[in-house]
């Protein structure tokens, strides 16, 4: 839930997250602090404490797609999870998780696909994505953990033939905690492919 918007200022937190909304919509921009001091910015506001949490920027994300997305909104995500599914069986092994957007729902032509992949040694995704000819690109992503810290992870982004997938792979272990979402601040959500394939037939 967001934090509930009452007088002034928080007519002035609705105002920028529904323009940061709409700049993550229309411009394809991922990051949320980003979204939201672009859109402070547009509409002249410099009062800091008027930047809505990030969960308010989602929240209006999603209102704005139902109303102006459409068979249009509903047609990206349903391609952007068939993907996904592609992607996690391929990698079946590491137990893939899907993160973010696209699992979400709130995802927009701009979104890449984040999954979460579980294996002590990183290395052998790299090796799978090498024997099927799949052609990647190496880097960490930095992510929060449940105790407050921040820790670097290898990730390894891929495209096979549609969006761009971006799996981070973490230890064996780290499959029972997940990490901090950066939009609700508590557990990030994380699916199973059995659990992406039923959200797909859903909304079939």
């Amino acid at each position: 839930m967001g934090r509930r918007s009452t007088g002034r200022g928080g007519e002035l937190r609705v105002r920028i997250a529904e323009e940061a909304a709409r700049i993550i919509r229309e411009q394809g921009v991922r990051d949320f602090l980003l979204a939201k001091r672009k859109a402070a910015e547009r509409l002249g506001i410099t009062d800091r404490h008027a930047l809505p949490a990030n969960q308010e920027i989602a929240d209006a994300l999603a209102a704005q797609q139902r109303l102006f997305g459409g068979a249009e909104h509903e047609a990206n995500l349903r391609a952007l999870r068939e993907e996904a599914l592609r992607a996690m069986r391929l990698l079946d092994r590491f137990r893939p998780r899907l993160v973010g957007p696209v699992l979400a729902g709130t995802a927009t032509p701009h979104t890449d696909i984040s999954l979460h992949l579980f294996a002590d040694v990183p290395e052998d995704v790299a090796f799978l994505l090498m024997e099927r000819g799949i052609r990647y690109q190496a880097g960490e992503r930095r992510v929060r953990l449940g105790n407050g810290s921040h820790v670097s992870y290898p990730s390894f982004a891929f495209d096979l033939g549609g969006a761009l997938i971006d799996a981070v792979v973490f230890s064996e272990q780290a499959v029972r905690e997940a990490p901090t979402c950066p939009v609700s601040g508590g557990p990030m959500r994380r699916a199973r492919a059995e659990e992406v394939e039923a959200l797909v037939v859903d909304r079939a």
